[in-house]
């Protein structure tokens, strides 16, 4: 392949390189000048974490051919400031703790210099719509938008440089603003995170997945692919000497598929080579035979009779089934005046952290298998791998790397297995970074969850029984689905004190992809059911939603779901603040969905006629029991 010069001023210095035509300017950067504070998180143009100046302007690397930069005057996070210094706009984000997971801030910081540099006066809208075009997963934005504030008052002389030093803190931390020890790493672009590090002699790797959601593998034909020059080697589930099996709870998944894939998406077979070019080229001579099977897309398909089997150790494909009892049930429902029942869903959701998954592993001198990867449970990890890769206890170490955003999405070990295996074939380091696809299509989402519900309420409001059943999906594997269930079914009935409780959570196996932990960890899902029913009780009963929610809450005394007597309990004191908060004395918004409206406007409150409507047919109902 021939080569292609480019000459540039690169933060400042003139460099000359030669490299390959393809890439991009981001490649070139992180790849040939080591400039890695300049990160990708999408390589689509669209999260702004690759931001670069070019002649000036603020560019998205990862769009821009490297051809391009020939003769450019390039800046990157690196060339804001000198080693041991930040400018005031880092400053300001080390100052209001606006770095968090760090993957973003280096092309945060840049939107943020190129914003201040294009309208020093910049007000706050402006800065918002001038930071548009870069995301953040973790901060919500409001210490981002602030530092900005601050560093342009600050670069005006309205503010004095002193407000961005560090505050004094007293006797005690608690109350005080105390700053991030890693944030000056963050805002300069030093931190490196598993994609950044490089060592000597580092092969990639690059993974082929299944096209088919279900299908046996009847042939994997790795010869072609191991015969081209610059392959070191490829891998199959043939390679795993130990054995064979990973997860948080059940260990139902194989490093790579092994007799059949479960998902699209999932690993067959990956390829270590000298670079990425050639290991994606090999993948393409790799030939493998499937046949496919009859697959599972929707959880109630998964319990039906007769429904394709996923895992053979579980032919009723249930993952975890969590049943919880308090009280009788029976008893509760015919103590109540209604019952108000209802069905209530939720979706897979992608975490999308911005730094998509990477890693490296290598052999160390005293032949001890290192991982180096964002997990976010590395002990486990370390004792799976043990076990799969045939190797005591002491001979495997996982190194944690900064974690580019996780939010439970990088706590399943889904590919520190292979670079294991394959550091071990080449004894050489190998690397292996996702691509934002294969993050979406390999890595765990939100079980998406279906909820039947069912609550009897006595006039005043008073809860006297609940029947909640929930039905997840959890994909391919197991992964977290035991603990998300076992939270789902903890907190399934909310904060409310109920005497009489049936409480199920199911888990079952389908050919979607896997899901796992998220924020929440089945408490989204169950609390999206219980404080919908909550507000439709209120207004069946005429009641305001925080009234109802008080007269059920669970107090000191109270016992919880699983039958924990509460010693101390503050429910009372958020319901307050929340109700402070939300100004629900200036006029409660109608539940079935009318906008609230100025909030110092009139009341625009609708007379509720479901209530009446049920309190009637209720009404009329045991009248007539009565008679008969």
């Amino acid at each position: 392949m021939s080569k292609l010069k480019i000459e540039a001023e690169v933060n400042g210095r003139k460099i000359t390189r030669e490299t390959e035509p393809h890439k991009r300017l981001l490649d070139f950067l992180r790849d040939d000048l080591n400039l890695t504070g300049t990160k990708e998180g999408c390589g689509a143009g669209e999260c702004g974490t690759c931001s670069v100046f070019v002649d000036g302007k603020l560019v998205k690397s990862c769009l821009m051919p490297v051809a391009k930069a020939s003769g450019a005057r390039i800046e990157t996070i690196e060339g804001l400031a000198t080693p041991g210094e930040l400018t005031p706009m880092q400053r300001a984000f080390h100052k209001t703790g606006a770095s968090q997971c760090g993957y973003c801030i280096p092309g945060m910081v840049m939107a943020a210099t190129s914003a201040l540099r294009e309208n020093p006066a910049a007000d706050i809208e402006e800065i918002k719509e001038r930071l548009g075009g870069n995301i953040c997963r973790c901060t919500g934005y409001t210490k981002i938008f602030e530092a900005v504030e601050m560093a342009r008052s600050v670069i005006a002389g309205d503010l004095p440089e002193t407000v961005l030093e560090e505050d004094k803190v007293g006797d005690s931390y608690i109350g005080a603003n105390v700053r991030r020890l890693d944030a000056p790493a963050k805002v300069s672009g030093r931190l490196k995170y598993a994609a950044d590090m490089k060592l000597p002699d580092m092969l990639q790797m690059q993974v082929l997945r299944s096209p088919h959601a279900h299908a046996r593998i009847l042939s994997i034909d790795t010869s072609e692919a191991e015969a081209m020059d610059g392959v070191a080697c490829v891998i199959t589930s043939d390679d795993v000497p130990g054995t064979d099996g990973f997860g948080v709870f059940v260990h139902d998944q194989p490093i790579m598929a092994r007799g059949k894939v479960r998902h699209v998406g999932e690993a067959v077979a990956a390829v270590a080579a000298e670079d990425l070019v050639t290991a994606r080229r090999a993948l393409s001579k790799i030939k493998v035979e499937y046949e496919e099977l009859p697959g599972l897309f929707d959880p109630e398909d998964a319990l039906k009779p007769g429904a394709p089997v996923i895992h053979d150790y579980a032919p009723g494909n249930v993952v975890k089934h969590i049943p919880v009892r308090k009280g009788d049930i029976d008893a509760g429902f015919a103590a109540a005046d209604i019952v108000l029942e209802d069905d209530f869903s939720t979706q897979q959701v992608e975490h999308a952290y911005l730094e998509p998954e990477a890693g490296i592993a290598y052999v160390d001198p005293d032949d001890v298998v290192v991982v180096i990867s964002p997990s976010q449970n590395i002990t486990h990890h370390r004792h799976m791998l043990a076990e799969i890769i045939a190797k005591p206890i002491n001979k495997v170490r996982f190194i944690m790397s900064p974690v580019g955003g996780g939010f439970g999405g990088k706590e399943d070990m889904i590919y520190q297995g292979m670079l294991a295996l394959a550091a071990m074939k080449t004894h050489r380091p190998v690397q292996l970074n996702f691509t934002r696809e294969e993050s979406l299509i390999a890595s765990a989402k939100r079980h998406p969850s279906r909820v039947h519900y069912k609550m009897g309420l006595k006039w005043n409001g008073r809860i006297t029984a609940i029947e909640f059943n929930m039905l997840s999906d959890g994909g391919a594997y197991g992964m977290s689905s035991e603990g998300v269930m076992r939270k789902a079914a903890i907190l399934s009935c909310g904060p409310y004190e109920v005497d009489n409780l049936k409480v199920d959570t199911t888990a079952v196996y389908t050919n979607n992809t896997p899901s796992g932990a998220f924020r929440t960890f089945g408490g989204m899902q169950a609390q999206f059911a219980t404080e919908s029913m909550m507000d439709m009780a209120a207004e069946a009963l005429d009641m305001d939603p925080f009234e109802i929610r008080r007269l059920n809450m669970m107090k000191i005394g109270a016992k919880t779901h699983t039958q924990q007597t509460l010693e101390t309990a503050s429910l009372d004191r958020v319901l307050d603040a929340a109700e402070t908060a939300s100004r629900w004395e200036t006029g409660a918004p109608n539940v079935r969905g009318a906008k609230r409206g100025d909030l110092n406007g009139p009341d625009t409150r609708k007379p509720c006629t479901l209530g009446a409507r049920i309190k009637a047919e209720t009404k009329s109902k045991n009248d007539a029991e009565r008679v008969a």
